[in-house]
């Protein structure tokens, strides 16, 4: 993938070097929140499949008087965290990041009729405080829509490399794409709608399902972004596909599950299979199209 050439995004917060935690929280938990509710929440997330750092963000919100809760910075910290990157790792995720950008301030309006507003990307080591709650490296790349921000902590990479196998330029910036992919879904107001119907949802069965419909059509919408930045860049060749497939298909639940406890469960799957986060960043990078992504109106998920 040559992406030495895109623009590099100013929306980018390096955090790391600042210490795991951000400095720790009151009360013993996060944000406020006290450590009952904390496990009470994170038992709903395994429960349901939902994001724990929406759930996390929906608890501080009702801790708080449904006012979010910001993190106070002082000056000097701030204009730190607005520095850019000097590594390798972290001008690779800010260029992926500012590619992003250009794609979707460009393609969304006419596509949709919405205009897009950026993301930030949070960059940190081992955690930090999000609008969700705590940020932990355990956790992956998770995109927060309480603070609009997307939080990753770049040993994922290695980790990727490490237990999944997968590396690869193209395979890193798929990830990015598709937490940016969250916020597309955001500014499109369709994670709100879909987090009342998790909520309402009569089963953890239908819940997870809806989680999977929102996670693969993040995968489509990285690959609507993958296509027209081609096109715009020629950027990719057949490599960097396999390598965002081969990435896909590494983190699908059924190879996860079949790697941690030998057998996968369907009816708990919240992320969708190898073959369908595949086929969907597929489906999105040949049409290049948004309406090819709408995941929700397809008895195939």
């Amino acid at each position: 993938m040559r992406w030495d050439d895109f623009r590099a995004s100013e929306n980018v917060e390096d955090r790391r070097g600042e210490g795991g935690g951000g400095g720790g929280f009151p009360g013993g938990g996060m944000g406020g929140l006290g450590i009952g509710t904390i496990v009470i929440v994170l038992l709903i997330s395994w429960v349901t499949g939902i994001n724990p750092a929406i759930l996390l963000g929906g608890a501080q919100q009702m801790a708080g008087g449904g006012q979010q809760r910001e993190q106070r910075v002082d000056p000097e910290t701030q204009a730190r965290r607005r520095e850019a990157p000097t590594d390798r790792a972290g001008q690779f995720a800010t260029k992926i990041l500012g590619n992003t950008e250009d794609v979707w301030n460009e393609i969304l309006p006419n596509q949709t009729g919405r205009q897009y507003k950026p993301t930030t990307m949070v960059l940190y080591q081992g955690g930090t405080r999000s609008g969700c709650g705590m940020a932990q490296a355990a956790m992956g790349p998770f995109y927060c829509p309480l603070d609009k921000k997307v939080y990753i902590d770049l040993g994922f990479f290695k980790e990727m490399q490490t237990k999944f196998g997968v590396k690869g330029d193209f395979a890193y910036a798929y990830v990015i794409a598709h937490e940016v992919g969250h916020h597309v879904q955001d500014v499109l107001g369709i994670l709100g709608k879909v987090q009342s119907r998790q909520q309402n949802a009569g089963s953890k069965t239908e819940a997870n399902q809806l989680s999977v419909r929102v996670e693969l059509m993040a995968d489509c919408l990285a690959g609507v972004w993958a296509k027209n930045s081609n096109d715009r860049w020629n950027s990719l060749d057949q490599s960097d596909i396999q390598e965002a497939l081969n990435a896909a298909s590494a983190i699908g639940d059924d190879k996860l599950q079949e790697k941690s406890q030998g057998y996968a469960v369907p009816d708990s799957f919240t992320h969708g299979s190898s073959e369908q986060r595949m086929r969907w960043f597929m489906t999105g990078y040949k049409s290049g199209q948004t309406k090819s992504c709408d995941t929700f109106r397809t008895s195939r998920g």
